[in-house]
């Protein structure tokens, strides 16, 4: 029977590391909503990076590069980690450089996995649809906040375990998979509401960011899956 557990950060990773696993990293606002979008949009690569170092000798080797800190672009980078800064057509077919606050470092702690994909609101039913005919241990990998449990994520990954278990998904859950599972039942499906107190919210609200917000907790965007192949994202091919 396969397990099903979340690991509410990174910093928790270790105590839930497993190399047969399917990873799911998710930084709802609002790396992996901008991945999902990205390639929703037409990109054809995007190569997380957890420093900004590395991610600025990607730039002086003149790739496109996006780079957030504290929910803002860093100064001299093309892109952060806004959804809408991918809707672009210019970024069709190109590959990008990534990193960001949370999300970033999540990817780089677990491609040891079997496998690490990309899940946010926006893929929620192509994330869980794939998960229930792979038939192996899955761990969702919220990336939070600076190592810290943030509600989004979590809810996130409560949103999967329901629809897995909604769909006879037989697995092993851990305690984390429960509570992550009681989270999103008791926002009754108002994800907006659920959330309006949560801590990132009110930082990237201060920030002016509410249309990203309200763009990142809508469900089913896409059907689009963000896989990690080597040192790179690209879409997966179903």
């Amino acid at each position: 029977m396969p397990k099903l557990e979340v690991a509410y950060s990174p910093d928790l990773y270790k105590f839930y590391e497993n190399k047969e696993a399917i990873v799911v990293v998710i930084d709802v606002f609002r790396a992996t909503s901008a991945i999902c979008t990205a390639f929703h949009h037409g990109i054809e690569a995007m190569i997380p990076v957890e420093s900004v170092e590395e991610a600025l000798d990607y730039k002086n080797k003149g790739h496109i590069v996006a780079a957030e800190r504290k929910g803002e672009v860093v100064e001299g980078f093309q892109l952060g980690n806004s959804p809408f800064h991918y809707m672009s057509e210019k970024l069709t077919g190109e590959t990008t450089v990534i990193t960001t606050t949370n999300g970033t470092r999540a990817i780089e702690v677990s491609r040891s996995a079997h496998q690490v994909i990309v899940g946010s609101f926006l893929n929620l039913a192509a994330i869980s649809n794939y998960l229930l005919i792979q038939n192996r241990d899955v761990l969702l990998l919220c990336a939070g906040w600076k190592g810290r449990y943030n509600m989004e994520d979590s809810l996130f990954a409560g949103a999967v375990v329901h629809q897995l278990l909604q769909n006879n998904f037989d697995a092993d859950l851990s305690d984390s998979a429960v509570t992550a599972k009681h989270l999103y039942q008791s926002s009754n499906g108002d994800l907006n509401s659920f959330l309006k107190d949560s801590s990132h919210r009110r930082r990237l609200g201060k920030l002016s960011l509410e249309k990203d917000i309200q763009f990142c907790l809508q469900t089913d965007y896409t059907n689009v899956i963000p896989v990690l192949k080597n040192d790179r994202l690209v879409a997966m091919s179903c």
